[in-house]
Order: structure tokens, then C-alpha cells, then sequence
């Protein structure tokens, strides 16, 4: 059982992703219980390149349901294509078949998958990712019970589509608002926090070759650092790597001051942020 694991570690630094055992060891049961894998952290933390780098493992397709305010079912799960059934409905009236049943008009033909339907009836290597599902109401949360448990949709008109072998379904959430018991009952669950400093460094070195150690370790180390303040918007890893990525674009050799007030738009997202580092001081950044 640890080869596996280890194999899936291995599988998932080969697919530029660090994990640890726990992490690990909760994909695997994922997959071999097919449960859905609710994962949770702060913003940029890496949950969404997690979904990614295991759909490059499995070697199936990657479906995406990114979760917004309002989003509904005609979005999610499945929808008419109206203007076609409404052709054939003149078309029909037109040609004087007037009695041809109605539910002709509620065939595959006109069924518009969107990513819940597509993911039932996909391969069971695809992996299904139900990005930020927090930003949704509860209402939608409801539609996601029966797909979550059963694995399948209800389409009225049509009937029941259930995947007979399921694919990988990982949720993520912010944590912007709670969800509901009734979701997290249907769901493996994982906390993913900020990186150690030790698995930042190796993540920046697995993810931006080229640049020294000595400047991985200053920015790894000033991003810890700025995590440790206040801010509206504390520096996740995306924003770490999309630093790092900075330095090779600029050559540059080493984190010092000037550098670090050139690129700081990089790592820190929002005006009061900018001046609450500076405020305090960008030596205590690099000069760590």
C-alpha cells in the first residue's frame, strides 16, 4: 500500500506538483474508494493545479466547473438547445405534421452537456474538477448532492444517466462562505495550508528552474514573511512562482531592494497591501 502512495508522490513531482504523505495518501483513496475529494485552503495555495497535475496522471480529460454566484443547473448539469428545438417545431408545423409527439423535440439531439452530465458520461480517467464550489449559493449546493453520491443526473424528460465507473471528482473551496454537512458527509476531505518553507523552496526549484538557491531561499523566506502580517491578501504559492518566474525574466541574481519594490506588484495584489509593506519596510523582506 506505501509503494503505491510513494508511486503516486513520485507521480505527482513528475507532474511538477510537491505533496507530502497525507496529501498523497488521500488521493489515493479518492481513486480507489471513488469518493469525492473535498479540498480546502487558502486562496492559491495550489489546490486547482492539484486537479490538474492528477488529470495528467490518469491520461483522461480534464473537466472544469468553475463555481460562481448564481451559477444553476442549466450551466452545470445540462441544457435544451432552444433555437435548434424551435426550427423543428416550424419546421413540424410547416410541413403539416402537427401530431408528431412533442417529446421528439427532448431527444439527445437537442441535450446540451454541460460539465456535470459530461463528466457521467466521460471516462473513468477523467477527472472532474468542481473549482471554488464556495462561491456558490446553497441552493446549488442541493443540485450537487445527487451527482455527489450517486453519481448521476436526473434529466426529466430523458431519465436517469449514472457512470457506471465514476471519474475523479475533486471539489476546492476558500472557505469564503461554510458549506454544508450534507456535501462534506458526500466527500474525503483535505486542509491545504500555505507551504512550509522547505516544500515552497522545492516547488520553487521544481516549477522555475534557472535561478540560484540562494534566491529561492530569499524568496521563499520573504513570502513566509509577508504571510506572518496582516495583509487583505497574503501571498499564496501561485503568486510565489509567478515572483520567481519574474527574477528569470529580469536576470536578476539576488533579492535586494530595488528588485524587490520593482517586482512586489508580483506577489502582493492589492494598493493597501503595497503600502502596508512598504510602511513597514521592504529590508525586512530581503535582508531576512
Amino acid at each position: 500500500m506505501k509503494e503505491n502512495i510513494h508511486s503516486l508522490r513520485e507521480a505527482l513531482y513528475d507532474n511538477r506538483y510537491v505533496a507530502d504523505d497525507a496529501l498523497a495518501t488521500v488521493l489515493y483513496l479518492a481513486g480507489r474508494l471513488r469518493r469525492p475529494l473535498l479540498l480546502e485552503g487558502p486562496a492559491g495555495v495550489g489546490k486547482t493545479e492539484l486537479a490538474k497535475a492528477m488529470s495528467e496522471i490518469r491520461g483522461g480529460s480534464f473537466i472544469r466547473l468553475q463555481c460562481y454566484e448564481g451559477l444553476d443547473a442549466a450551466h452545470a448539469l445540462y441544457d435544451w438547445d432552444y433555437p435548434k428545438q424551435l426550427l423543428m417545431a416550424r419546421g413540424i408545423y410547416e410541413s403539416g405534421e402537427g401530431r408528431r409527439p412533442v417529446n421528439d423535440l427532448y431527444s439527445e439531439y437537442y441535450l446540451i452537456e454541460r460539465p456535470l452530465l459530461k463528466a457521467v458520461r466521460s471516462q473513468s480517467d477523467s477527472v472532474l474538477l468542481i473549482d471554488e464550489v464556495d462561491r456558490t449559493d446553497e441552493e446549488f449546493e442541493a443540485l450537487l448532492l445527487e451527482f455527489l453520491a450517486e453519481f448521476q443526473i436526473t434529466i426529466p424528460e430523458l431519465g436517469t444517466f449514472r457512470a457506471d465507473d465514476p471519474p475523479m471528482v475533486i471539489l476546492t473551496s476558500n472557505r469564503t462562505r461554510s458549506l454544508s454537512d450534507a456535501l462534506r458527509r458526500r466527500c474525503l476531505y483535505f486542509w491545504i495550508d500555505f507551504p512550509s518553507l522547505e516544500r515552497e523552496i522545492e516547488t520553487i526549484k521544481l516549477r522555475v528552474p534557472g535561478l540560484s538557491d540562494e534566491l529561492i531561499r530569499q524568496i521563499a523566506r520573504s513570502a513566509k514573511k509577508m504571510r506572518q502580517w496582516s495583509l487583505l491578501k497574503p501571498p499564496g504559492m501561485a503568486e510565489t512562482i509567478e515572483w520567481a518566474e519574474a527574477m528569470v525574466e529580469l536576470n536578476a541574481d539576488s533579492l535586494n531592494e530595488e528588485w524587490l519594490s520593482l517586482t512586489l506588484g508580483c506577489v502582493i495584489k492589492t494598493q493597501e497591501d503595497m503600502e502596508f509593506v512598504r510602511q513597514k519596510g521592504l529590508s525586512l523582506l530581503w535582508n531576512l
